[in-house]
């Protein structure tokens, strides 16, 4: 007498489930990972009076850091020691003003600002030219 073994029979209705989930998910998050996001540029930025005693650090376009103290221009050459002995003596506020070319990689920002949080600045401003608009 030959005992015969049922077969068993696996259940991919679940399995089934799963992968539709999972395809709905990837159809929907790929297309947001791949958009690009435009900003706006602003037609008429509020102007800002320049005040005598600002500090403002200008990245160039190929990443070279200059800093504009009471109107006058210099390299930022030991930009973190630079700015460690300006903010240094600075008690009334640790602000500085970032001008920095739109096309520069966000690496060059970011090594600049940790130069700058470092030597103890506390707010950073972000300055934008204005866009020129004929015939006002």
């Amino acid at each position: 007498m030959q005992h015969t073994l049922p077969r068993a029979h696996i259940n991919v209705t679940p399995m089934i489930d799963v992968m539709l989930v999972l395809l709905i998910i990837f159809m929907v998050v790929i297309p947001v990972i791949a958009t690009q996001v435009d900003l706006p540029v602003a037609a008429n930025a509020p102007s800002k009076p320049e005040e005598p005693d600002e500090i403002v650090l200008i990245l160039d376009r190929r990443g070279d850091a200059y800093l504009e103290i009471d109107g006058h221009t210099a390299p930022g050459l030991a930009l973190r020691e630079q700015l460690a002995a300006l903010y240094r003596e600075r008690v009334r506020d640790r602000r500085l003003y970032l001008k920095a070319d739109s096309s520069l990689p966000y690496g060059v920002l970011e090594a600049a600002l940790a130069a700058a949080r470092d030597a103890g600045v506390r707010v950073v401003g972000a300055i934008a030219e204005r866009k020129v608009i004929p015939g006002m």
